[in-house]
């Protein structure tokens, strides 16, 4: 599979390249009149209420929706009884226009999940895609960041330079400084950083409650260099950025609004540049970098697994394959002729 484009158009139309990741797709110029769009909206207002699924994953499953449905008012398919053979036909085609199997896999779940809420709620009486598989995807390993690397991102914003000598920091600095210290500390998402509120840190504990996925609650410990930045950003920085206002967000902009998680991707992104590293990489990097971390430090599987808030242990196992380092260590000790 190769590079991601959008879904398969009629011939002669231009096909824009998209990102797989990002939510920002091209929406149709007249979504009330596809079929089944107000049943669309429904859903994701279920998958939003109901099941607590993040912005991104609404946005996502919209799009992934959307663009099944163009497809079956472009073949003249009625959308909520197409065939098995239809289904596949479907997602042929979006192999054929070159999408990653990610990707498809994706659609896929987006098109269960839907039809799953129509034949609950009784709009549908048929489900083809039950039946169907999702092709098998390409493993791909997780970027991790290096430690020297890691060093000089954590530093982008601290109150010395590269070089060790002292620097004047803004209270937005030390902000920024505390929420990279905080992905890195504790393996937090995006989201996690935005959500936090300020009663969830336990700074003499050193530990925190994030809520992950679908709200589920788990306590992180926090180091004690990433206890200490955050709390300082805490004490002198965040009234500042507050101005008087009054929040229970641990994490505010220089507005004293809650920090959301498109303004933390864009400093992870300035972070990056200003410290010269590769600017593809994602905040999601520090978190494989943590997990990475910890496994090569000798934490056993189960523990990373809570500490990241995986549901499933093969989620987290992807780890075991960026850690070579750590697999020598355990065949050097357990194999009798090691």
């Amino acid at each position: 599979m190769g590079r991601e484009v959008d879904p398969p158009a009629p011939s002669g139309a231009r096909v824009p390249r998209v990102d797989a990741d990002s939510p920002s797709r091209e929406k149709p110029t007249a979504v009330t009149a596809i079929p089944g769009a107000d049943d669309v909206e429904r859903f994701c207002e279920a998958l939003t209420v109901e099941r607590g699924a993040s912005p991104h994953t609404v946005r996502a499953y919209r799009d992934d929706i959307f663009a099944y449905l163009r497809w079956a008012q472009r073949c003249a398919h009625e959308p909520y009884t197409v065939t098995y053979r239809q289904m596949r036909r479907y997602l042929a085609e979006l192999d054929q226009a070159r999408y990653a199997r990610t990707t498809i896999k994706r659609h896929l779940s987006a098109l269960r999940s839907f039809f799953r809420w129509l034949n609950k709620t009784g709009r549908a009486n048929t489900d083809p895609v039950s039946v169907v598989q999702a092709p098998k995807g390409e493993r791909r390993l997780p970027k991790t960041i290096s430690g020297a690397d890691m060093v000089t991102l954590l530093g982008v914003f601290s109150e010395e330079d590269a070089f060790g000598e002292p620097r004047e920091q803004t209270a937005a600095d030390m902000r920024d400084q505390a929420i990279l210290e905080f992905l890195f500390s504790c393996g937090a998402r995006v989201s996690e950083a935005s959500g936090l509120l300020v009663r969830w840190v336990d700074f003499p504990s050193l530990e925190v409650k994030v809520f992950g996925k679908r709200s589920k609650e788990r306590i992180v410990p926090l180091s004690r260099a990433g206890a200490a930045v955050m709390e300082r950003y805490l004490t002198e920085a965040r009234p500042q950025l507050l101005g008087g206002k009054e929040s229970e967000f641990f994490f505010v902009s220089n507005r004293g609004n809650q920090m959301s998680a498109d303004s933390i991707r864009k400093m992870f992104k300035r972070a990056l540049r200003e410290a010269g590293l590769d600017e593809s990489l994602s905040p999601h990097a520090m978190r494989h970098t943590f997990a990475t971390d910890l496994l090569d430090g000798g934490a056993d599987l189960r523990s990373v697994q809570d500490m990241l808030g995986h549901a499933s242990l093969s989620t987290t196992q992807i780890y075991t394959h960026v850690s070579p380092d750590r697999l020598k260590q355990v065949h050097g000790l357990a194999h009798p002729r090691a």
